[in-house]
Formats: C-alpha cells, structure tokens, sequence
C-alpha cells in the first residue's frame, strides 16, 4: 500500500500570502534561572543542509568554533512520504540519528509538548540528556551562539555581533528577514498572482537596494562579517539553484548583480560558509520534495542539470573594497 500524501499546514491567509509560523521553543540560553544552561556537549543542534534558517546556525557554529560544544545532527533534504510535514534522518545508519536514537525531528518536539501542533522546523537545539526540543527560534539562535556561548569560542573568534552595532545589525536583519530571507517563500508560496505579485516586487527593490550598498562595502557594515552577513548569504546562495525557478523569483538571478555576486562569492570562500554548503541537497529539496505549503506536483520528479556552481571559486576582487587586502577575510578578533 502506498503511503498517503502529506497535507501541509496552511499558513497561507485568505489573501493568498504566505505567513511563516511563529516559533514554539524560545527559551534564550544563558545564566539566569530562567534561562537554558550553557553546556558543553549537552545540546545537539538538528538541521538540514537545504534549510537557509538552518544553515545560518551552522555557519556561525563553524566560525566560532563551536564544534567540540555542540554537536550536529543532519536530516534529508527529501521529506518522507507521510501523512505530516517532517524531517527524516535517513542518512544515518538504520534511519535513526546516531546520538538521540530517533527517526523524525517531530519526536524531539513531541517529546517536549504531546499537545505541539505546528511544523516541527530545524534549526532545532536538543537537549541530550532529555531528548526534548528546547530552542527553535532560528531567528535569535545565532545571536546565541555568539554572545551566551561566548566562554567556548576558539581563540580569536570573530566577533559577529559586536555591542556597538548590535542596533544596525538588528535593524537591517529584520528587514532582510522580511522582504528576502522569508521574501522567496512568499513568492514561492503565494496562492494568488496579487500575493505573488506583491512579495516578488519588495524582493528585488530590495535587492536592488542591497547591490547599491555594496558597492562600496566589503560586507554589509564594512570591513568585516557581521551576523547580517550570515543571513544574507544562507539565501543568497541558494537563489539561482533553488529559488529563481522552483519559487518563481526570476527578475534576476545573484549573478546578474555584479556586487552581490562578487559578495556572495566572497563568503562562499571565506572557511564556515562555502565548507557548509551543500548544492546537491538544496536542488534535491527545492525541485524534488514537497514543501510546506504546497500540493503540487515537483515537475514530474526531473531533477534540473543546471546551473554550474563550479564559477562561485572565481576571483571576485571584492577585498580592494577592505582595508583588508586578504584574499580570505582576517576576521576582527574580540
């Protein structure tokens, strides 16, 4: 008997756009009693490779050094075939992750609340001891990392979320959240052309706007990597090989934009972000699985050949903009 198709969440309004569910587990990390502890090895951070809010968690784990703290578990780009939306571990041995013993990410999240209803989403923090879903707020989890998980930073770990910026940095983050990083899903996701319409005009003002920006700036503040810089690349780089098709974001493709391009190539090859980035997973998942909010049909399961990723190692030149002439970016120490 075949298994039965999946129904999605709905998240989209009477007006056909798509609104993203609100996270259930936001527990910030740190000291305070009400807080979640700071542990080395205690916590096991599930994500996907295809996810963009997954990913950006990763890449600040990798540039902080935080590998030894906190371990990484990683679900299937394809979804299972079942009657709910749902990550799988079908990479591990046996189906199960090697660590919490379970098939699906649901289960960490069941575990914690028998009465959770939503989506369970990655990034996800597990608390190992408990085997519970204990933060899934990918929009702070970053910040996180780089201010409570401070004590198990490598030496001379970049400081992503410096104190003097933490307003701009916050500021531009939110509208990058809205109008690009959540922006493709609305296009991709939008069930009427007005919706569609809407969300595909404020995503290319926007990066119209973000391409005028660095045109001058190494990177979104200047010199160095911010935690911004994260955010953009997670959907930057997986704009022409998943979202300008599958979600109908197709004014532009990254590499149409001289400055975005050189920027994104200029992360691409920085250690932390090229390292994480997996194009196979993301066209799997993007052309192939079902999503979210969709029940359609994946183009009759033809997996695009294209584009050619090979061209993000091209020199990109964007360090003449630095006061930092390196070819890798040296990155600012605390």
């Amino acid at each position: 008997m075949e298994k039965s198709q999946k129904q999605a969440p709905t998240e989209v309004d009477e007006k056909g756009k798509f609104n993203r569910q609100k996270n259930h587990f936001n527990t910030p990390f740190g000291n305070n009693p009400d807080e979640l502890l700071i542990e080395a090895g205690r916590y096991r951070l599930l994500w996907a490779a295809v996810c963009p809010w997954a990913h950006r968690s990763v890449i600040v784990r990798s540039l902080l050094g935080l590998e030894d703290a906190i371990s990484l578990g990683t679900a299937s780009p394809m979804r299972p075939n079942i009657d709910r939306v749902d990550w799988e571990f079908s990479l591990d041995i046996d189906g199960v992750d090697p660590v919490l013993g379970i098939q699906y990410i649901s289960e960490v999240y069941k575990k914690a609340d028998p009465e959770y209803a939503g989506r369970p989403t990655v990034p996800v923090m597990v608390d190992i001891k408990e085997g519970i879903a204990v933060n899934n707020d990918y929009f702070r989890l970053t910040n996180h990392l780089e201010t409570a998980w401070a004590p198990f930073h490598k030496e001379n770990a970049p400081d992503l979320y410096p104190k003097h910026l933490r307003e701009e940095i916050d500021a531009l983050s939110d509208v990058i959240f809205h109008d690009v990083n959540n922006g493709v899903y609305k296009c991709g996701f939008a069930r009427s052309q007005e919706a569609y319409e809407e969300a595909y005009d404020v995503l290319f003002e926007r990066l119209d706007e973000l391409e005028q920006r660095l045109a001058t700036k190494r990177f979104l503040f200047g010199d160095f990597i911010t935690d911004t810089d994260v955010r953009l690349y997670a959907t930057l780089v997986r704009f022409d090989v998943a979202y300008y098709s599958a979600f109908k974001a197709n004014r532009n493709r990254i590499v149409d934009y001289p400055n975005l391009w050189g920027y994104l190539r200029d992360l691409y090859q920085t250690p932390g972000f090229g390292d994480t980035t997996d194009f196979d997973a993301i066209k799997i998942h993007y052309h192939l699985s079902n999503h979210i909010a969709s029940d359609d049909q994946k183009s009759l399961n033809i997996l695009p050949k294209g584009p050619d990723t090979s061209n993000f190692h091209s020199v990109h030149n964007r360090e003449e903009l630095s006061g930092n002439k390196e070819k890798f970016l040296i990155h600012e120490s605390k």
